[in-house]
């Protein structure tokens, strides 16, 4: 079953509290909330505030225990931006864009746990299986030009008469 959690409005830029997301997804709920509780960024507080709240909804919603959550998804979505001005020289201003983010994070019981170490593992056996084509599409090429050269008809010396 999934539960969900949403902070909206939140001040932050969306591009660095996707930094902090990146970390937890695929987490159990415990693990996660030790990385935020260990990581300095303001993102890290308004992250585990909502992973807080979407922990008491399972619990008190959804008669989930904590103990078997898994961080299924964490997403950063872009909410308005406040436009404001600053003075600058001459009488003139400039605009300065505040930036707020939604955040959700969705919590199952459903799901295997997936470490960092598991996802790179799977990106590295991606990589080179994606490399191994390239190398037989560079053999196939040069063996269809040596075709070609075998190919071509030798042209006879000539002969004097």
């Amino acid at each position: 079953m999934e539960v969900r959690s949403t902070y909206k409005y939140a001040r932050i830029s969306p591009f660095k509290a996707r930094e902090v997301t990146r970390e937890i997804q695929g987490l159990p709920v415990s693990a996660a909330l030790d990385l935020l509780a260990f990581t300095p960024k303001k993102a890290a507080f308004l992250i585990a505030k909502t992973l807080k709240s979407a922990i008491a909804n399972a619990e008190n919603n959804a008669n989930l225990k904590p103990d078997g959550l898994v961080v299924k998804e964490a997403v950063v979505g872009e909410g308005p931006t406040l436009k404001r001005i600053m003075a600058r020289a001459r009488g003139s201003a400039s605009g300065i864009l505040k930036r707020t983010s939604h955040i959700r994070i969705v919590l199952s019981d459903e799901i295997q746990i997936e470490t960092r170490e598991a996802r790179k593992a799977k990106r590295e056996q991606e990589k080179k299986a994606a490399k191994k084509p390239m190398k037989s599409e560079a053999a196939e090429s040069a063996r269809a030009a040596s075709e070609r050269i075998a190919a071509k008809p030798k042209r006879a010396a000539k002969t004097e008469k």
